[in-house]
């Protein structure tokens, strides 16, 4: 039974190799670990109540998205099932590449699967150019070749033609960590691009649902509150030291541990699921609740020149919340700032026949790019300070 949780910093590109020895060993039963970027100290561990799980081999931080980053406790098996099932999917195991920071949950899954497939993962820097991506999948070997990415990488990579080579080399680009562009997906698809959205957390070992269906041993569900339910193999032991959240977000039922998401969603009858974002991001607008993603899908399909938008909820002095989006545009479109009042009425008149009458934007700013936080997750406490609360047009 594990006692000691060892710090294991893990430096972007090929620094990242040297973490292998300490994760094979985690995962062999040895001293389970937690990762965390070499230039920012990770903060003590709580306390926890009580032995830790059996199998512990890392402890992982979430994103943070609804305040403090919390420490998921991920087992053996539940890493080991969560590598079968990817692999499974994908048609076999193979050689991964990494360009996503390797000490959050996806870049932590390339360093880990690799392990499990005996191969040794290509290395590259985040900050992923068209040029770097061919030659690190150059560099790959093997029958099969695999990488993850982030939807802002995906749109860099896919937009420049070097970039749609370097993708089109892989058997798969596993996509997550936020809503991709419908527009950019398809696009890639088309170019011959095998690109897999993933939908998943920490507390489930990174993604374990794929374009929409879940990975074998994994059961997708809808709480009454219409939120999704993830279970099986690759869920968590919970949170370490947080007994009142681990309470709250884990639970068994019928034999099987599953985590409860604050994700609004549904699953249909053929068991696809669909994911509209997190229950505490909706905007009520006129009593109305509206979802970003659903918003941020209509302005990227419909208005032409807005090449990435986030929404968010601010106070509207009518409606009570009203749709503000921050849109990065296409060269040549408007410039960085606020968006005229005639200029958001023409975004309005673009989106009336796609969206219902609350999800209308009533302000719009340009901004160089989207605040993230994490792995390219949108950053939406940050797009609310950069848009302010002044009240827009009805």
């Amino acid at each position: 039974m594990p006692t000691v949780i060892t710090d294991l910093p893990i430096p972007p590109g090929d620094g990242a190799l040297e973490a292998l020895p300490a994760l094979e060993r985690a995962l062999a039963g040895g001293a389970p670990v937690r990762p965390h970027a070499p230039d920012a100290p990770p903060a003590p561990l709580p306390a926890h109540d009580g032995p830790l799980p059996d199998d512990l081999a890392v402890v992982v931080s979430t994103s943070g998205s609804t305040g403090t980053p919390k420490p998921a406790m991920l087992g053996t098996q539940a890493l080991a099932a969560s590598a079968a099932a990817t692999h499974d999917r994908l048609g076999g195991p193979g050689q991964w590449l990494l360009a996503l920071p390797p000490h959050h949950v996806a870049g932590l899954q390339v360093l880990l699967r690799s392990v499990h497939a005996g191969t040794r993962p290509v290395l590259t820097d985040p900050a992923l150019t068209p040029f770097a991506l061919v030659q690190a999948v150059a560099a790959m070997s093997g029958e099969r070749r695999y990488a993850s990415l982030v939807p802002a990488q995906l749109t860099a990579m896919a937009t420049d033609p070097v970039g749609i080579e370097g993708l089109r080399r892989l058997d798969a680009v596993l996509v997550g960590g936020a809503a991709a562009d419908p527009q950019v997906v398809a696009r890639a698809r088309e170019d011959g691009v095998r690109v897999v959205l993933t939908y998943g957390m920490s507390e489930t070992c990174g993604g374990c649902v794929y374009d929409g269906r879940a990975l074998s041993g994994v059961a997708v569900d809808v709480g009454p509150s219409g939120t999704l339910l993830l279970g099986g193999p690759v869920v968590a032991h919970g949170y370490l030291g947080m007994p009142e959240l681990t309470a709250e977000h884990f639970v068994e039922r019928d034999g099987m541990r599953w985590f409860v998401t604050s994700d609004l969603g549904s699953v249909d009858e053929r068991g696809v699921v669909s994911v509209l974002g997190r229950a505490d991001d909706l905007i009520n607008s006129g009593g109305l609740k509206v979802a970003p993603r659903v918003v941020e899908e209509g302005v990227l399909a419909h208005v032409p020149a807005i090449t990435a938008a986030l929404a968010v909820g601010v106070p509207h002095e009518r409606w009570g919340e009203g749709v503000a989006l921050l849109v990065v545009t296409s060269p040549g479109g408007p410039p960085v700032g606020e968006v005229p009042r005639e200029g958001v009425g023409q975004i309005r008149e673009m989106l009336r026949p796609h969206l219902p009458a609350p999800a209308l934007p009533h302000r719009v700013r340009v901004v160089a790019e989207l605040p993230t936080r994490g792995p390219g997750k949108p950053d939406r406490a940050a797009a609310r300070d950069l848009l302010g609360g002044a009240p827009g047009p009805s």
